[in-house]
């Protein structure tokens, strides 16, 4: 009721605001730019010199039976996916030329979804989103200026649902292996009166998991009203999610992949007759809800105006048993009895996070003759706290209920100011030039989970440059050429972990587009070269979360190459390779009790290749048959180049059918969807985590450095199936 009263307050004062009647004329040309326009500043054109590729709402339906965005992004250039459960529902994660998500920069409409603090974008938070996304635009490298943390591998934007000139509504349910099942609505009014829609969808996803009780419990809406006329686009979108997971982060060692690769060692303990068991509440459990209100103006050929304003609000725990913990820890007083003092107790505790995030986004562009230029201001308020509770122990310790072992506070203030614009000199030659200022405090106080204090309060100045050109040989073909910097502050962790130092990166891209009789090919050669860049160790701290170390100077380089490439009326073939080459310089490390400096070696979690393809077949008009393939080469998941943290190269294939029934009774259309994964049963494993640790206790008087690792198995041969029944 909440979230309905304030979308319905937020439409209230945007029709009112914007009230008056247009000409009815050109509305239904005019709606799907003016949507457009939401994410015109953090987008590029087709013949930007920013490496990209477009998905749109028909290429991610084909396959969008649950799973979450990374995994519906798996095909694309350079892009390695993995999942916790195994089945891509739950946490999943991409990572963009060896960047990890918390590097990808991700807006909503344009509205940053990184968390604040951690940097990270948890897909999990907005389950079955994919239903309400219109197209989205994958950049890679910097990329072009964005709102929020700075892009170090890509950054991803998404534009949710367009408005619909006509009334529609559809019901769509899958089913599939690991119990899983998706069951969504959705509806649009249309304009009515040609000018307001209100449209919105419901959906639901649950499965066990291919991972014991890797369980997910996901519930999500979305919600908007638009207000349309000749020259004005208002939007109010509310929408959001509640997610249940079981824990399955800690992952498995070695000999347990080889004996019993769905073993999941989360909420295990052993009860007072010294059995096994686990914890059935061992979840993640969170909340997190979006508002957005959107008004563009265009007041002539020339000028139009864009502001977003936005509130997120996300709460939510995750549960763990505990065994044997000390009373010190949670500030319990211990207990004496006759003969004896307890100061140890298993435990149920709960860690909290509960947080506010608040944006104010306003930007214009002009376009004249050869110019087309953005300009604007983004500013966001970040307050979260971190806080844990214990809700049950067997031995109390004169603590009372919602007493709180530890509190901590963040607070992060954010100021951008950009201007970027395109200059086409001539038919051949277009300039490109944005130039961005970013302002960044963080001020933490109270203590970590380890009940560690943490003060922190840092600000960083930031200017980003990048500029670039595009030659246009003839109708078919163009080369382009671009010079990125960004820089980035620490995220909480690493505070944590005594680190303060920002990360600067800087990044060449050359490209050659082709274009011609239903070919298209993409090639390009980009070279990133980073200082103090804060490479992940491979290691996770307490909740599972990687830890990061700074690396000194490092790079990457590399190509891409991807072509979409219709061999006959009925058969399309889609192929791309990245290969690369990326190495930490002089990379130090301790080993054995002393520092040693290994030279050059590998940053952590980048294979050296990644390629996929798609082969797609229509033998009839309303058939589509996919055979989607993916290679991903080997790769480190530490930076000392140890065997041990090496995970093995995996080829997995998958199998997509879609049929479409039109003019069924009283449906449009009935779309049925198979999608068999890993169709020749592939045991694989696409994450891990790799750690060291210092052994002075096995020989005494001198240290040995042990290493030890964890892996995350996916899902064999799966299958999920679906129907959606357009009205």
């Amino acid at each position: 009721m909440k979230n309905v009263m304030f979308f319905l307050i937020l439409f209230s004062l945007s029709i009112s605001v914007l009230g008056q009647e247009q000409q009815k004329d050109s509305i239904s040309n005019e709606v799907e730019k003016l949507d457009e326009v939401l994410v015109k500043s953090v987008r590029v054109s087709a013949d930007s010199p920013i490496t990209h590729s477009n998905v749109s709402k028909e290429e991610l339906a084909e396959r969008n039976l649950g799973q979450d965005i990374p995994i519906l992004l798996n095909y694309l250039p350079g892009v390695v996916t993995t999942t916790d459960a195994g089945t891509g529902i739950g946490y999943t994660y991409i990572r963009v030329r060896g960047s990890d998500a918390s590097r990808v920069n991700v807006t909503l409409n344009g509205i940053p979804f990184n968390d604040a603090e951690s940097q990270g974008t948890f897909w999990v938070n907005l389950p079955d989103f994919a239903s309400s996304i219109e197209n989205l635009q994958l950049q890679r490298g910097v990329g072009t200026s964005t709102n929020g943390s700075g892009a170090f591998g890509a950054s991803l934007n998404l534009l949710t649902d367009a408005v619909s000139k006509t009334a529609n509504a559809e019901i769509s349910n899958s089913f599939g292996s690991f119990n899983t099942r998706r069951h969504n609505v959705k509806f649009s009014t249309g304009l009515l009166n040609d000018h307001v829609e209100v449209a919105g969808r419901l959906s639901a996803i649950a499965s066990d998991g291919y991972i014991d009780r890797g369980s997910s419990d996901l519930k999500s809406y979305f919600l908007q009203g638009s207000y349309i006329a000749d020259n004005t686009l208002i939007k109010a979108v509310t929408f959001g999610g509640h997610e249940i997971t079981y824990q399955s982060w800690f992952g498995i060692d070695k000999e347990t992949l080889e004996t019993n690769r769905t073993f999941n060692p989360a909420g295990q303990y052993t009860d007072e007759n010294g059995n096994t068991r686990f914890h059935d509440n061992e979840v993640d459990d969170y909340k997190q809800d979006h508002y957005q209100l959107h008004w563009n103006q265009r007041y002539d050929n020339n000028w139009s105006t864009n502001l977003g304003l936005n509130y997120t609000y996300g709460r939510g725990f995750f549960e763990q048993y505990k065994e044997d913990e000390d009373f010190a820890d949670y500030d319990f007083t211990p207990i004496i009895t006759v003969g004896d003092t307890i100061n140890t107790t298993d435990l149920i505790r709960r860690r909290w996070l509960d947080n506010d995030f608040y944006v104010v986004n306003a930007t214009a562009n002009y376009k004249n003759g050869n110019i087309d230029l953005d300009f604007g201001a983004f500013y966001s308020h970040y307050d979260g706290d971190h806080f844990g509770e214990v809700i049950w122990a067997q031995n109390a310790g004169g603590s009372e209920i919602g007493d709180r072992y530890y509190f901590g506070n963040g607070e992060k203030n954010e100021f951008t100011v950009f201007g970027k614009t395109t200059y086409r000199v001539n038919d051949k030659w277009s300039a490109f030039l944005d130039l961005q200022g970013r302002f960044v405090g963080y001020k933490t106080t109270g203590d970590t989970s380890d009940r560690i204090p943490l003060e922190v309060d840092e600000n960083y100045d930031f200017f980003n440059p990048k500029l670039g050109a595009t030659y246009q040989f003839n109708t078919s073909s163009q080369l382009y050429a671009s010079y990125a910097r960004a820089n980035r502050e620490p995220r909480r962790s690493d505070f944590e972990n005594g680190i303060d130092t920002a990360e600067i990166l800087n990044d060449i891209e050359l490209g050659w587009r082709f274009s011609k009789n239903k070919t298209i090919v993409n090639a390009n050669l980009y070279y990133m070269w980073y200082k103090d860049q804060l490479v992940l160790t491979g290691a996770l701290d307490d909740v599972g979360a990687p830890i990061r170390a700074t690396s000194g100077e490092s790079y990457r380089l590399g190509i891409e190459i991807d072509a979409d490439i219709t061999l006959l009326d009925k058969f399309v073939v889609k192929p791309n390779v990245a290969l690369s080459t990326n190495k930490n310089k002089d990379f130090v490390t301790s080993k054995d009790g002393s520092l040693v400096n290994l030279g050059d070696t590998n940053i952590s979690y980048s294979p050296n290749i990644v390629a996929g393809n798609m082969f797609i077949y229509q033998p009839i008009k309303n058939l589509q048959l996919g055979l989607l393939s993916k290679f991903v080469g080997e790769q480190y998941m530490g930076n000392i180049d140890s065997e041990t943290s090496k995970l093995d190269s995996f080829f997995i294939n998958d199998l997509n059918v879609v049929y479409e029934i039109k003019d069924v009774s009283v449906f449009k259309s009935i779309v049925l969807t198979g999608l068999v994964n890993n169709i020749f049963d592939s045991e694989y494993v696409s994450n891990g985590y790799f750690f060291t640790f210092d052994d002075d206790f096995s020989n005494p008087g001198t240290i040995t450095t042990v290493e030890g690792a964890g892996f995350y198995p996916q899902a064999g041969i799966n299958f999920l199936l679906g129907a959606t029944l357009k009205f």
